[in-house]
């Protein structure tokens, strides 16, 4: 009744990684109702419903070999109940999510949090063909100076807003990571970019 987090094979086989509510009181959160997300370090970050220290749900990180640590604990004040729609990273590194309840009003919140994860830059589409076009998400972008799919430079252009790059995939590109150079910082995709024969 209190939830767990588990994997599963292609073939069925099923592993419970942990299971909430592991002492009195559940500090540790009960009810995740959330799907996790895999973020750029590798590991999975969720929410829960109810537990944790004010009994009104928790965000939590949690690794490929079980190991579930509590990132925070609402108090009603910062939200409570968390929702169905989980987190999402955004280029940013921030996580970013939303609750049914507390807030002012006790209608809910908005929150972010922050991991101290690096900005990053991610491609619409996972792959293209040589001379295909594909759009390149990020913060701060305006200003970038080079654009590169596996090392080998493209030619783009940058939106308006600067959260957006056009790029076309350059001869002799090959699969893996994309990385732009702006004038603050460099932002290497987490996802690889397969590029197609």
């Amino acid at each position: 009744m209190d939830g767990t987090v588990y994997k599963i094979t292609p073939g069925g086989n099923l592993t419970t990684l942990y299971s909430f509510c592991a002492s009195a009181g559940c500090p540790d959160g009960s009810e995740p109702q959330s799907i996790l997300i895999h973020a750029a370090n590798e590991n999975f970050y969720g929410t829960t419903f109810s537990g944790g220290k004010n009994g009104v749900g928790t965000v939590f990180e949690v690794n490929a070999d079980g190991t579930l640590v509590v990132l925070h604990s609402f108090n009603r004040t910062s939200g409570a109940n968390p929702i169905e729609a989980g987190l999402l990273e955004d280029t940013d590194g921030n996580l970013y999510g939303n609750t049914a309840a507390g807030g002012t009003g006790n209608l809910g919140t908005l929150f972010s949090l922050s991991l101290g994860f690096a900005p990053f830059v991610t491609t619409q589409t996972s792959s293209g063909q040589v001379g295909a076009t594909t759009i390149i998400l990020g913060n701060g972008l305006s200003g970038s100076t080079s654009v590169t799919f596996g090392g080998v430079r493209a030619a783009f252009t940058v939106n308006q807003t600067g959260t957006a790059i056009t790029a076309t995939v350059p001869m002799g590109a090959t699969t893996g990571t994309v990385t732009v150079v702006t004038p603050s910082a460099t932002l290497i995709s987490i996802k690889p970019f397969t590029v197609t024969p």
